[in-house]
């Protein structure tokens, strides 16, 4: 096990109507006149955009609202509430929505309080010193964003998609009411899901040994989601199993289970180039590429694959030929994401084979040089071909 700190200061209030909370938590944590970020129109249809206005009212705190966020968050709406919350004297950011609320909150947070283009801070040419405090009230489990110091944007300008991280953009709080994520369709559930799975095995498939107890976490949360999505998926309602996945959203991504390793990222950094340019959604482009990375990089350490095919996948190991228990659990992984209504290759993604050469050399622009596996820009585009003609 490698050296490691972990900081994971977000207060979580979590269960039941906790939204009518939200009020007290911006006032614990020093806000006095908050931006309510959320999504394209849904927030306020549930009337939940109404209900953290009424906790704000209720605690005398004061809000502007900055709604439109768009799924694969882009930097001209983070713009516009830069803007919003300089001329308003904002000193807190609420976000009421999914990942993409969270993010676009947490870049107007560093944004507002620096002299230059905050994309600088996704670009690599600038650290983030100082953000203002960013708190969440989440209505979808799936990019760990409420509990993370991490966020994506996608720049319209070329479509690129970029991630920074640092401590300072962790929410001070996040309210999570499971209630609040069984309106979501089917797909979107899927799909939120298959994030959270791809988070784990990001952190999973690593070259540092003798890390058995996150190895052990990282299987329990992957089961976990193996029992509850297929739950959710045949009865939305189902509150427990709602409340199950949307803290295991939270824990695959705040680095809990990924202490003390090396992690890779490359199907994240591989799939940003399809949402960036497709504009589909992330889990989604995820469960076409991650089996596809998998299958390309198993022959490097087959045995971790095969201990997955067997903890998580219930495979029985064949010791006289590890390689096909390890391809047996990838299969047996990509049968799960078909089975919960996720595409596994191109023409169900609406992607296109002849796109490869485009997407990488936008990946290339990323300067990765993995962490599991190093790849090749070549490398790289076996990967998109084998996920262009993946089947079950």
């Amino acid at each position: 096990m490698n050296n490691f700190q972990f900081y994971s200061p977000t207060e979580f209030v979590f269960g039941k109507d906790t939204e009518n909370e939200c009020g007290k938590y911006v006032k614990k944590y020093g806000g006095t006149k908050v931006l309510i970020h959320y999504g394209s129109g849904s927030a306020v249809r549930s009337g939940l955009v109404d209900r953290v206005k009424a906790s704000l009212d209720n605690e005398g705190v004061d809000y502007v609202l900055h709604g439109g966020v768009l799924p694969n968050p882009r930097d001209t709406k983070v713009y516009e509430g830069i803007e919003l919350c300089r001329k308003e004297n904002v000193d807190f950011i609420l976000a009421v929505g999914g990942g993409s609320s969270i993010d676009s909150s947490k870049s107007i947070a560093v944004g507002t309080l620096y002299d230059g283009d905050f994309w600088d801070f996704y670009s690599g040419k600038s650290n983030i010193e100082k953000a203002l405090p960013v708190g969440t009230v989440l209505t979808i489990a799936a990019a760990g964003s409420e509990g993370s110091n991490s966020a994506v944007i996608t720049k319209e300008d070329g479509m690129i998609k970029r991630g920074m991280g640092s401590d300072l953009i962790r929410p001070k709080f996040s309210i999570l009411n499971p209630e609040l994520t069984q309106t979501l369709p089917p797909y979107q559930t899927a799909s939120g899901a298959t994030d959270i799975m791809a988070h784990v095995f990001e952190r999973y498939f690593t070259n540092t040994t003798e890390v058995e107890i996150t190895d052990r976490l990282c299987e329990a949360v992957l089961l976990t989601m193996i029992k509850e999505v297929p739950r959710v998926i045949a009865d939305p309602d189902n509150y427990q199993a709602r409340a199950n996945i949307m803290w295991a959203g939270m824990v695959a991504h705040n680095n809990i289970v990924g202490v003390g390793r090396d992690q890779d990222w490359n199907s994240h950094g591989i799939e940003h180039e399809l949402s960036g340019l497709y504009d589909c959604a992330h889990g989604a482009g995820l469960a076409v590429i991650m089996p596809a990375w998998m299958d390309f990089v198993y022959k490097h350490n087959p045995m971790r694959f095969a201990q997955m095919a067997v903890r998580i996948w219930g495979c029985e190991m064949n010791f006289e030929n590890v390689d096909a228990t390890a391809v047996e659990g990838i299969h047996r992984f990509r049968s799960f994401l078909k089975s919960i209504g996720m595409p596994i290759n191109f023409e169900e993604l609406g992607a296109k084979e002849e796109d490869i050469p485009v997407l990488v050399e936008k990946f290339g622009l990323q300067n990765r040089t993995g962490g599991f596996v190093a790849l090749s820009s070549d490398d790289v585009a076996e990967i998109y071909r084998i996920a262009a003609h993946a089947e079950c």
